[in-house]
């Protein structure tokens, strides 16, 4: 099938793009913190002259912490203004078919070139103006596509339609609005129809005897209802305070793509999320068709204790101890996780619907919940009589906020010794999809595989680089060394892949380079009292970037990310994804190289490197990878026909593709990988989570990229020593 996410965000896009950029750093990008205080010498020195209301206190706070504290700011001018006010009306329509242009032109001869006075104490007129004109033209889109998918839709005849709202300017007439609505509408159905009309051909039961008019009306029934639930959140959870958090956010964004703004709920949930614990009632939440389902629930948790709470329950609304509850009609799960999570021993209630039908009310007290499926762990690969370690590290986590808490480098360190207790022969260290956290602790984790010396330098804008080293002598670990990276490796999986490249202390494997993040951001709150604060605050929290960094050698990763020793092809290759894909990202630059001895390995690198390349590029699968990923990525980007016919020729090149490249993977013997000793039932207390810990496995299994991993140290083992030493 084709990759239809960037049509599904953009679908969704009015609702969902300022929480899923709250998210995005999550599972792309979590920014790094410093864990040295950093000082302004003119913020937070009081509230004088502090404007009257919310939104005007938190503009004003905004604009100062950018024009004084920011690492590399643009000017807040008239030209800043503008890119804002566009950003800002891509983010509320960025398919163009809400806004019409005379409504875009009447808002920027307003306000287009006055957003810079708002962020100096100007009342802010802007964002409440925009919201009443996007709540009027998206109650007319309700409306309106109601009243197109009661028609049938024919697709016999030529028709195209552009989604791509860059390449298209905002309708002038009504009805080139509803137009461009229309086509939305009739490829969304066409889809569903084309996918029905396969499993039709296929099918050998009733489904086989219905009509093509049944099929085509089953089709928009279905979009209908994907509709609904947009429209019904756009008037239901998308309200003024959002639409202006959305567009602080712009403000902050449109100076660099890592300062982001983010509310007190918000702010909570990323914390929680580093930590790895919250408080709350131990139940994983699902989105199902409009509702919010419980999937899961965890042993001994709060939800389990109560005995009243099963997988398939729906819960229906939230509340907070006696208050009124919430309603989640119009919510998805973040939202409803953000509502039941909260302060420790402080009640919840839950209105639930039973698999019955029946409703129930189930007050529930909050208690820490730890994410441990969301930390480091790690398996046994065995080759040939070798044994292979394999360590996977989510995110660098850590508990910010407890000095006891779990860090990601005390439990690699543990790892790493359960691993030599199996008597490993190498290791293969996972950092694909690692969007980066804690600074500190990749600077003592790079410290586990080298003697002491520098890791990664920091810079601010004013002061010269500081060099952050491990101090330690000791090497936790000295054996062949793998680092599998991707396009979502980012920020310090960074600077662990080049600390750990600069050395010479291990091979870097994995997509043509790493994300590309090279900035350090804190976050800072917004305190009406005081200005600043480094708690959470009231009125929000700006994750601000205050520094660059750099690896050893001088480099920065900033917008190149890291180049592997070893490329591997993958399916996101040419998918726009990284940091150089964004527009307001900061230039990659060098600055002197901090002093530090490399190791010698107890084999041939250069060689490694080159049969290993040599292999990787001969592969079958991988030169196949290569092509099917290039294809699809044309697919995704251009004019998507209407016309059945040709819509589905398209769909069968796009299945014979993945056919294939499933073909030969089938083909291929999976590695043999198990739990550690002692470990096969780590979760037997927990059904649910223990399904997934063995999937997990099975998952590794077949794994093309860690068996190219493998497949190195091989390479490496085939070599006369096996021990890395300094030289």
């Amino acid at each position: 099938m084709p990759c239809h996410f960037t049509l599904f965000l953009n679908l969704m896009h009015p609702t969902f793009k300022y929480w899923l950029n709250m998210r995005r750093i999550s599972i792309i990008v979590l920014l790094v913190t410093v864990a040295s205080v950093v000082t302004f010498q003119s913020l937070g020195k009081g509230k004088q002259g502090a404007p009257p209301d919310k939104y005007s206190t938190i503009m004003v706070l905004v604009g100062r912490m950018l024009a004084e504290g920011h690492y590399s700011p643009q000017q807040i001018d008239d030209q800043f203004s503008v890119k804002v006010f566009d950003r800002y009306l891509d983010e509320l329509d960025p398919e163009k078919n809400f806004f019409l242009k005379s409504d875009v032109e009447l808002l920027k001869k307003k306000h287009g070139n006055r957003i810079d006075d708002e962020l100096t104490g100007a009342p802010v007129l802007f964002v409440k103006e925009v919201g009443v004109i996007f709540n009027k033209r998206m109650l007319e889109a309700d409306a309106f596509y109601k009243k197109v998918l009661q028609m049938p839709f024919t697709f016999s005849t030529f028709e195209e339609v552009q989604l791509d709202g860059d390449k298209l300017d905002y309708p002038t007439t009504l009805a080139e609005r509803e137009e461009r609505w229309r086509q939305k509408l009739k490829y969304l159905t066409l889809e569903r129809y084309a996918e029905s009309l396969e499993l039709k051909r296929k099918a050998t039961d009733s489904l086989a005897i219905r009509s093509e008019a049944d099929l085509e009306k089953e089709a928009r029934d279905k979009v209908g209802k994907i509709m609904s639930r947009t429209f019904e959140r756009l008037q239901l959870k998308f309200n003024e305070d959002d639409k202006f958090n959305l567009f602080v956010n712009t403000i902050t964004t449109t100076m660099d793509p890592h300062s982001e703004f983010m509310p007190p709920v918000d702010k909570r949930y990323f914390d929680e999320e580093m930590s790895g614990q919250f408080y709350g009632i131990g139940a994983t939440l699902q989105y199902d068709d409009g509702n919010i389902k419980i999937t899961s629930v965890v042993t001994g948790s709060p939800a389990y204790k109560s005995g009243k709470i099963q997988n398939g329950d729906i819960i229906i609304k939230v509340g907070q101890g006696a208050e009124e509850p919430v309603d989640l009609t119009g919510f998805m799960t973040t939202d409803a996780v953000k509502l039941i999570r909260g302060k420790k021993d402080t009640e919840v209630r839950l209105t639930i619907r039973k698999l019955d039908g029946t409703i129930i009310t189930v007050p529930l007290i909050r208690d820490k919940i730890v994410q441990d499926e969301g930390y480091a762990r790690s398996a046994i690969v065995a080759e040939n009589g070798k044994k292979i370690g394999y360590i996977y590290l989510p995110d660098f986590y850590a508990d910010f906020d407890n000095p006891n808490g779990r860090r990601c480098f005390t439990d690699v360190a543990a790892e790493l010794d359960k691993l030599k207790k199996e008597g490993i022969d190498g290791l293969i260290f996972d950092l694909r999809n690692n969007g980066g956290g804690s600074l500190y602790d990749v600077v003592q984790m790079a410290g586990l595989f080298i003697a002491e010396g520098p890791i990664v330098q920091v810079k601010d804008r004013e002061r010269t680089a500081n060099i952050l080293k491990d101090r330690d002598r000791s090497v936790h670990y000295n054996g062949p060394l793998i680092v599998m990276v991707n396009e979502f490796s980012a920020s310090a999986s960074e600077i662990f892949a080049a600390a750990i490249q600069d050395y010479g202390r291990g091979i870097i494997i994995g997509s043509s380079s790493t994300y590309g993040k090279g900035t350090v951001q804190r976050n800072i709150g917004l305190d009406p009292q005081y200005g600043f604060s480094t708690t959470n605050a009231e009125l929000g929290t700006v994750k601000l970037t205050l520094q660059k960094f750099y690896r050893v050698n001088g480099g920065s990763t900033q917008l190149n990310g890291v180049t592997p020793d070893i490329i591997i092809p993958d399916n996101l290759e040419y998918m726009k994804v990284r940091e150089k894909d964004t527009k307001e990202s900061l230039p990659w630059d060098q600055i002197p190289k901090s002093p530090y001895i490399t190791w010698t390995p107890g084999y041939d690198i250069v060689s490694i490197k080159r049969i290993s390349q040599n292999r990787i590029d001969q592969d079958t699968i991988f030169q196949l990878i290569r092509r099917t990923a290039s294809y699809l990525s044309q697919q995704n980007s251009k004019l998507y026909n209407l016309q059945l016919q040709e819509y589905l020729k398209s769909q069968e090149k796009i299945r014979t593709a993945v056919k294939k490249l499933d073909s030969i993977q089938q083909g291929r013997e999976y590695l043999k990988v198990r739990p550690l000793s002692g470990e096969e039932n780590r979760w037997s207390t927990d059904a649910p989570k223990q399904e997934r810990y063995e999937r997990w496995i099975k998952n590794l299994q077949k794994d093309i990229y860690i068996d190219q991993g493998v497949k190195v140290l091989k390479d490496i083992f085939s070599q006369p020593s096996q021990i890395a030493r300094r030289a």
